[in-house]
């Protein structure tokens, strides 16, 4: 009886365990993350064993579950799609199902870092990711970056920008609060050298050599930047660069611009890779 005890004992302790785990997992991942492609599945449904999955979401955002077959789950959240399977479940397979999912790798959040990094590109978050992690994940700040680091990000529809003192949350250690922000994906993170940091900039990422922040003077064109980045890559597509854009608040996407389209200061010209 003791050997019992001493069982049921640890057992509860680890239930315990896994709840206090649980509780400090990020509030984005269940409360704010959005599915995408890439991203790895855990699925249950309560007493139901043989339902048990795990499975990547492809690139249309779907998935395969059984008995319901294909499942549209991408830009849901993970409460979100596990009412969804339950939904379809309920209709003529299992009565009042309870689903639980959970999202084990985090593969369709990226975040494009750009300035005075070692490595500027695109940083592929594989689960939460602070601002001075980003940073790291890009090789670190050059030794002429400036004091502050700008982080634009599209919150209801509109696009924010922040502006951080990156030099002050390292000397002092400043982690825990929210100057060392967390990044969902989708953002923008800007390190300006020190002289250019009230200069106009704009940024190009993608397929050119030298992705990163480059001035914008008031006859910049999309192939002036370009060049500044040290032109196109041998697979950019030039016929289909885009310009993100925020104008009264709002994000604007200008798609297949051409060259010589004006650059205004804080845009985001994106060169794509071609499909040949």
């Amino acid at each position: 009886m003791k050997h019992y005890a001493l069982a049921a004992g640890r057992i509860m302790a680890a239930a315990f365990l896994l709840l206090a785990l649980l509780r400090l997992l990020p509030a984005w991942a269940d409360d704010a993350y959005q599915i995408g492609a890439g991203d790895v599945l855990s699925i249950t449904v309560y007493g139901h064993d043989d339902l048990k999955t795990k499975v990547r979401v492809s690139e249309n955002g779907g998935i395969e579950f059984p008995l319901i077959g294909s499942v549209q789950v991408g830009g849901l959240k993970p409460a979100e799609a596990a009412k969804k399977i339950e939904h379809l479940l309920a209709d003529g397979y299992i009565v009042k199902p309870q689903a639980q999912l959970y999202v084990e790798e985090f593969k369709s959040r990226k975040v494009v870092v750009l300035g005075q990094v070692k490595h500027p590109g695109l940083v592929e978050l594989s689960g939460p990711a602070t601002l001075l992690e980003v940073i790291s994940k890009a090789g670190g700040l050059e030794k002429d970056a400036g004091a502050m680091v700008s982080v634009t990000r599209t919150v209801d529809g509109k696009q924010q920008t922040v502006s951080i003192d990156i030099k002050k949350l390292l000397e002092q250690g400043d982690t825990e609060n929210k100057n060392n922000m967390q990044l969902l994906g989708g953002e923008t993170v800007a390190v300006a050298a020190a002289k250019e940091e009230d200069a106009p900039v704009a940024y190009v990422t993608g397929e050119v050599n030298r992705p990163g922040m480059y001035p914008c003077a008031a006859n910049a064109t999309v192939l002036k930047m370009v060049s500044l980045a040290g032109g196109f890559t041998n697979i950019a597509s030039q016929s289909r660069v885009k310009i993100n854009r925020s104008a009264n608040g709002k994000k604007q996407v200008l798609k297949s611009v051409d060259l010589d389209t004006p650059v205004r200061p804080d845009d985001v010209i994106e060169v794509p890779e071609s499909f040949f």
